[in-house]
């Protein structure tokens, strides 16, 4: 059994096209166990009942943003090791050093082809 049938993601962003272009995107490479969430609350109440292995999140999002996501899923035992995508459309250092010093593990900048998805996520997991 490869690595895609494998690994279980969740794709967290406000926007639905995003969601969708994201899913599409890992669809397309393989990656079949794939859940969503619109915001970072909904996010971790999925993770907690379906556990993934990567989140794939966008920074701003209403309530808790990327980053904030990002902070509560180090600070939960379960969730530490979980690999973590930002995606973002403001490549800002203070983003990216905050984003570091939490544990991020990757980010991509927006807008983004699917090539740069998969090389961004490859970084994370391995080969799909």
């Amino acid at each position: 059994m490869s690595l895609r049938d494998q690994l279980r993601v969740i794709v967290v962003d406000d926007m639905s096209t995003s969601r969708g272009l994201i899913t599409q995107a890992l669809d397309g490479f393989g990656v079949r166990q794939v859940e969503s969430a619109a915001d970072g609350q909904t996010a971790l109440s999925k993770i907690a009942s379906w556990p993934v292995h990567l989140v794939i999140s966008d920074m701003n999002m209403p309530g808790m943003n990327g980053l904030q996501l990002l902070h509560a899923l180090r600070n939960a035992p379960q969730t530490r090791k979980v690999g973590f995508l930002l995606i973002t459309g403001k490549v800002e250092k203070p983003i990216i050093e905050t984003g570091k010093k939490l544990g991020m593990n990757n980010f991509l900048p927006k807008p983004f082809q699917p090539d740069d998805l998969r090389k961004a996520i490859e970084a994370i997991v391995g080969r799909l």
